[in-house]
């Protein structure tokens, strides 16, 4: 499954970091996106989903909810549908957006969801 993790982190500390070592870890691949990176955890960091050069599976999205809305029409026009809104990146304005958008928000830690845990990345 190729995933984008959108607000990834060369923090280790930062959830961004840790979905990219979790979702790695778990034999997915991983597009870090980051404008202001060059490399995470030894991965290209993209300026933005669209210039990633391969079809998305699933969007992970760690930025507050008024950067969220910013991106969330180059995360429709990657054709990626659906779209993890991480603890601290939603609310109602950006899940309506991406409702209307043609995305499926899903409202949960995207770590979890794939059986892991943060904690097993610090």
């Amino acid at each position: 499954m190729n995933v984008a993790v959108i607000g990834a982190s060369s923090n280790r500390n930062k959830f961004g970091n840790k979905a990219v070592r979790s979702y790695r870890a778990h034999g997915h691949s991983v597009y870090p996106v980051n404008p202001g990176e060059a490399a995470i955890e030894g991965l290209p960091a993209f300026k933005s989903i669209e210039d990633i050069p391969a079809d998305i599976d699933v969007t992970l999205v760690y930025l507050p909810p008024a950067v969220t809305l910013t991106v969330l029409t180059g995360i429709a026009r990657k054709g990626t549908r659906q779209l993890y809104l991480n603890p601290g990146s939603e609310n109602d304005t950006v899940v309506a957006r991406a409702r209307e958008l043609g995305l499926e928000p899903i409202l949960a830690c995207s770590i979890m969801a794939i059986g892991d845990s943060p904690s097993h990345y610090s």
